[in-house]
């Protein structure tokens, strides 16, 4: 254990952390459309109202510790990725105002909800594809990105970009089950329910693509000791959405959103294990995108005074607003 593990560590749960927290608002978002005008995408909106703005924090940290932390792996990323990084903060950008200006401007809502649904929809198939884009593995000639403009496309990232999508709607159903009450309640278990099949789906072809994507990934993935998590992941993806699917089916209401947690989480071990301890696949190891010692030395004061702070602000505001939203948008304790 050295500081660029302790770092590596850091900036994976501010990506986890962020896809957790973020996922589910931006899922409502994907889902917005499918919500009757009126009173159901009103109570949607208050169900992530008091935190989604906050759940953002993470993307910052995460982008941010690569800058500070892995500055190599960062100057090869970011250009190699510029176009749907680009798409990814456009929409989140476009989100954030629509978000904001549907309660200002009542006379073009309409127009703001649909800029909601895009702006969601747009950065979430971003990040899926900047995801499968560095999975596919990006050109490198000495310590610089050589590959093309496009190289990001291909059917594998937008495998991966079309996966998050039904990813992050079925988070946001999930959390509207544990949130709402009323018609939107049942209207998101209904949602849930069809979802959950087409995310399996998705991270089987997924799952099945990526070994063969990089020498590397098959090696850890299928000779020993990555066989001891190979053999049993599918098994454990499989009991959790059963157990997801049993508990649709009944009046359970928090234990969906956390069984599709379990699901990412599982799916986000299945990416460490494919990955480490590269920051660019089969190009780039921690240890050589790392900062100096020094530097990482002086990050680390900073973020252990500051990472137990965001957790703990992030822990009140979702405390406060435990409760439920009833059908007439208030938070109920």
């Amino acid at each position: 254990m050295d500081l660029t593990i302790v770092w590596a560590i850091i900036i994976a749960f501010a990506v986890a952390a962020y896809v957790v927290m973020d996922g589910f608002d931006l899922g409502i978002g994907i889902l917005f459309p499918t919500f009757p005008v009126g009173g159901e995408r009103d109570q949607a909106m208050n169900a992530i109202a008091p935190v989604w703005d906050g759940n953002e924090t993470w993307l910052v940290l995460g982008g941010g510790g690569l800058l500070a932390a892995f500055p190599l792996a960062y100057a090869i990323i970011l250009p190699a990725l510029y176009a749907p990084l680009t798409a990814m903060l456009l929409g989140l950008v476009f989100r954030g105002v629509a978000f904001e200006f549907r309660w200002r401007d009542a006379d073009h809502r309409r127009w703001w909800d649909a800029g909601f649904f895009l702006g969601s929809l747009i950065a979430t198939f971003a990040q899926g594809i900047t995801l499968g884009a560095l999975l596919q593995g990006i050109d490198v000639e000495g310590r610089a990105y050589a590959g093309g403009w496009w190289d990001w496309l291909s059917p594998f990232s937008l495998l991966t970009g079309a996966s998050l999508v039904a990813g992050y709607a079925l988070l946001g159903a999930t959390w509207l089950i544990w949130k709402t009450e009323g018609s939107l309640h049942e209207r998101a278990r209904r949602h849930a329910r069809h979802l959950l099949p087409v995310l399996i789906l998705a991270i089987g072809l997924v799952s099945l693509a990526t070994p063969f994507l990089e020498g590397k990934y098959h090696q850890r993935w299928f000779d020993w000791p990555g066989l001891a998590v190979t053999i049993p992941m599918p098994l454990l993806v499989a009991a959790f959405a059963f157990l997801l699917w049993r508990k649709l089916a009944r009046s359970h209401d928090a234990l969906p959103f956390l069984l599709t947690l379990a699901l990412f989480a599982l799916s986000m071990a299945g990416l460490g294990i494919s990955m480490w301890p590269d920051v660019i696949p089969g190009r780039v190891t921690i240890w050589q995108a790392a900062a100096p010692y020094s530097s990482q030395l002086f990050m680390l004061v900073g973020a252990v005074v500051l990472v137990p702070l965001i957790l703990a602000y992030t822990a009140w505001a979702y405390w406060v607003f435990r409760g439920k939203v009833g059908e007439d948008g208030y938070h109920e304790h």
